[in-house]
């Protein structure tokens, strides 16, 4: 063997050192995709689905100690009110974009509209639209079997709240499943660089602490509060309420309507997030842009885009047919 080639194995890195340095680059750049596919089916690859990412999953792990900067900063009424609004409109742009646009298509919109609600739902720490989206439509198509990564009769509680998210498997975004959205390049790039909004929001939170700290000292907050209280702790809580549809929606409340899967109403959780409580309804038929299908079910979600809708930033929103409330059990 020649001592050329020797050398060149000795300097090829070992596959674990690879691995992470990979999982380290997909911080800032999830591509290449990973080549664990969401649909895969085989034994060995649904196992190995199940293992946590550790060294990928460090950003998500550092979010939740950042909250922990609260009993430095200390708390102020602009920096509460801050993370409050910011639940609220991410929320929004969650429920109302992510989930029923993006996802489901239950309405239309403009490019421009449809990348500022991409850009908001961004904001949230929760990837990119194509992946959520795709990631939600295989989700719908195998809910509560085997296929699905955050069912809590097959995985468990904590793993279904959040431990399926940080796994190797959860982390590609099955553009297949996404063919109506992926020719969007704006899109992808956000898709591709999903730490690029949330970083920028940070820094916007921290400048805007700081400067309101030199110009109204009389509020009380600084950069560092205010990126303590705006992003880590809004977003947060934010990303446990959004997940307990995921883990509780599927477990506790009604079943007005028979579906193959264990989705159930829960007003609680309804309230909480903005509307997506109504689960069961949602599983039931989820081409509809209003969750809570009957008057005294609060979607908060389905207000806002009646607001839009009425502004005319968005149109042709589908509601409930009436063969639909037909079919309901109660």
């Amino acid at each position: 063997m020649s001592s050329r080639h020797t050398s060149s194995i000795s300097q090829t890195p070992p596959p674990g050192r690879r691995r992470a340095w990979t999982a380290i680059v997909r911080w800032v750049d999830t591509q290449p995709s990973d080549t664990e596919a969401v649909g895969s089916t085989r034994d060995d690859r649904r196992s190995a689905g199940r293992q946590i990412d550790w060294t990928r999953a460090v950003p998500f792990v550092l979010l939740h100690l950042g909250c922990l900067g609260v009993f430095w900063t200390g708390v102020s009424p602009v920096a509460a009110g801050v993370a409050l609004l910011l639940y609220a409109v991410r929320m929004f742009a969650l429920t109302g974009f992510y989930h029923r646009y993006f996802s489901h298509r239950t309405f239309r919109t403009s490019r421009p509209m449809q990348f500022v609600f991409a850009v908001l739902g961004a904001s949230c720490a929760q990837r990119g639209p194509l992946w959520w989206a795709a990631h939600h439509r295989h989700h719908h198509r195998h809910a509560d079997t085997g296929q699905d990564l955050h069912a809590p009769s097959q995985v468990g509680f904590l793993h279904s709240h959040m431990g399926w998210f940080l796994t190797h498997r959860a982390f590609a975004t099955d553009l297949a499943r996404v063919p109506d959205l992926r020719d969007y390049p704006e899109l992808r790039w956000l898709d591709r660089y999903d730490v690029a909004v949330p970083a920028a929001l940070g820094a916007l939170l921290y400048g805007l602490g700081a400067l309101l700290e030199s110009v109204a000292p009389q509020w009380g907050t600084s950069g560092a509060q205010m990126l303590v209280w705006g992003f880590f702790i809004s977003t947060v809580v934010l990303f446990h309420a959004t997940v307990t549809i995921n883990s509780l929606a599927h477990r506790y409340g009604r079943r007005r309507y028979e579906t193959n899967d264990d989705s159930r109403n829960n007003v609680w959780l309804a309230l909480l997030t903005f509307g997506e409580g109504w689960h069961n309804n949602h599983h039931f038929y989820p081409g509809s842009a209003r969750q809570g299908f009957r008057a005294r079910e609060i979607d908060i979600t389905w207000y806002g885009l009646r607001l839009l809708a009425a502004c005319g930033l968005i149109w042709d929103l589908k509601s409930v047919p009436a063969w639909v409330l037909a079919r309901a059990k109660e």
